[in-house]
């Protein structure tokens, strides 16, 4: 019974965590180069049922810091996955799987939100970043995302060549999950 339910929950716990994942290290962008460029965050909204935002009070570099968030979004998950398989990590290939998403995500919200200006594309055009540059962004993270994704079924179960799960591996994809929606709950905002 409990191997069956080991790739749901893997799964599961992925897809969710990945969500809530790639809002967390897409708002850590905007907030850290608001705090690099003088500027004053004044509050962070993760809650799981809405859409991340990262207010500030004072924005010295809006052009800096509203880049910062796509860019840490897609560069710090590849590190994290690179940093993983450097040391062997049993759940590498979620990492791999997060990565993936986190490039795949900010690609379409840069790439494909230019065209209405939504978020922080709309703070990109209007602080002097030109549409082709969105485009750019996007026309080279979705690629590279679905690459990362391609043959990775077989670690979550799936296909003829499926490899069996790791009930730890699936306890801890779960676990993070729990975590990352708990700190959605605790930093909230709306």
């Amino acid at each position: 019974m409990l191997n069956r339910l080991l790739p749901f929950v893997l799964i599961a716990s992925t897809l969710l965590g990945s969500w809530l994942g790639v809002q967390l290290v897409h708002e850590l962008g905007h907030v850290a180069a608001a705090q690099c460029t003088g500027g004053t965050v004044s509050r962070v909204v993760l809650h799981p049922l809405t859409i991340s935002r990262t207010d500030l009070s004072s924005n010295p570099k809006p052009l800096v810091v509203v880049w910062a968030g796509p860019i840490v979004g897609v560069v710090a998950p590849l590190i994290l996955w690179g940093l993983s398989l450097a040391v062997r990590f049993p759940a590498a290939f979620v990492l791999r799987f997060f990565a993936g998403f986190c490039l795949i995500a900010n690609g379409l919200y840069i790439g494909v939100g230019s065209i209405d200006g939504v978020g922080d594309c709309g703070e990109m055009l209007r602080n002097g970043s030109r549409p082709w540059q969105l485009w750019l962004f996007g026309a080279l993270t979705v690629p590279l995302g679905f690459a990362l994704w391609h043959g990775q079924g077989a670690y979550f179960g799936w296909g003829a060549d499926r490899r069996p799960i790791n009930a730890r591996v699936a306890g801890g994809c779960l676990a993070t999950f729990v975590v990352l929606l708990v700190l959605g709950f605790v930093v909230g905002g709306g």
